[in-house]
């Protein structure tokens, strides 16, 4: 029964609404994202109770599409998954209050999802042969850490950041630029006809021995450079340059902290890159010969739509959190600690 296990999944914890259904962990049978990025374009970033508003909308629609994409009906369910945090919340009471009614009146288990697992686990989407111990790095606009697992659901944080997270530092870089939101995207692409080796950015925590993470600097540099140049030097030209080496000291940053890791655990199998900033062809790259040169498996998730927030990585970590006897939540609560067994049993809160 537990291998063929199916689950529906729900993830609000933005500014998408998302639901999907997985069986086995890894088969995604359907995924449905709905998003309300392109509503906020012209504020330049997200309104929680706007992005609550349209989540209150469209959920309903969402399940209904993802059972209908699966090709089955309630009954045919085992559970249903859903992330209860972090995230704006009212995006995740829209989610939860759900997940609840609905777990209710279908009779199925309800399963609560920490977000930053969900993430962990959106390699394991289809893909069933992972070999660990694995170091995965997790970098998105809210977080920026690396997890040594020896396990689906078990494993520890030997890293952090100490300040922004890369996805911040990339948001921030595209408004500094001129560049529409979302910011990241925006800026990878005008950087891809850059040279990377005009400008000069430093390289945080170089002569740090603790694989943490740090991008304010960098976009102070960022800063500085720009009000340093003239209007005329900023013409198009060296726009996609200064995108381009600004993208390259992020990214680089990122795989100098992942190379150190690696070193602090030799045995590391595979090395996987997850979350938002996944999506980005200049850290795939680094990763890949960063990989080469450590003889590891390197992933990141199959889909671009497994990058970034869904509910297939929120279904597909309810199932490991079962199988391998970590499921047992009282309620929807916050991450205590910097382990993974403190995603499973976070504290509760008073």
């Amino acid at each position: 029964m537990l291998q063929r296990m199916r689950i529906l999944g729900i993830e609000t914890s933005c500014d998408e609404t998302s639901a999907a259904v997985v069986r086995s962990g890894h088969e995604v049978q359907s995924c449905v994202i709905s998003s309300s990025k392109h509503d906020f374009v012209s504020l330049g970033g997200v309104i929680p109770e706007d992005a609550a508003r349209k989540q209150l909308e469209s959920i309903l629609p969402v399940i209904e599409l993802a059972l209908k994409k699966a090709s089955i009906t309630c009954d045919q369910l085992d559970a249903i998954a859903v992330t209860y945090g972090p995230g704006l919340l009212g995006s995740l009471l829209v989610g939860t209050s759900t997940a609840r009614v609905l777990a209710a009146l279908w009779k199925k288990p309800l399963l609560a999802v920490h977000h930053t697992l969900g993430h962990l686990c959106s390699t394991w989407l289809a893909s069933s042969d992972v070999q660990f111990p694995v170091l995965t790095l997790s970098v998105s606009g809210g977080h920026s850490d690396l997890w040594y697992r020896t396990s689906h659901t078990s494993g520890i944080r030997v890293g952090t950041t100490r300040d922004d997270a890369a996805g911040e530092a990339f948001d921030k870089g595209a408004v500094l630029l001129g560049l529409p939101y979302p910011g990241g995207p925006a800026l990878s692409k005008l950087a891809a006809s850059g040279d990377e080796t005009a400008y000069e950015f430093p390289n945080p925590l170089s002569h740090d021995k603790k694989p943490d993470f740090s991008f304010s600097g960098l976009k102070t540099s960022l800063k500085y450079l720009l009000r340093d140049l003239s209007d005329k030097a900023l013409e198009d030209k060296a726009r996609t340059d200064i995108a381009a080496s600004y993208q390259f000291a992020i990214c680089r940053h990122l795989g100098s902290r992942v190379t150190l890791a690696l070193d602090m655990y030799p045995d590391t199998k595979e090395l996987h890159i997850v979350g938002g900033v996944s999506a980005n062809t200049r850290l795939r790259t680094m990763a890949t010969e960063i990989g080469a040169r450590s003889n590891v498996v390197v992933r990141w998730p199959s889909s671009l739509a497994y990058c970034t927030d869904n509910a297939a990585m929120i279904a597909s970590a309810a199932y490991f959190q079962h199988a391998e006897k970590k499921s047992e939540q009282s309620g929807f609560r916050t991450l205590a600690t910097s382990s993974l067994e403190a995603l499973l049993h976070p504290t509760k809160t008073e």
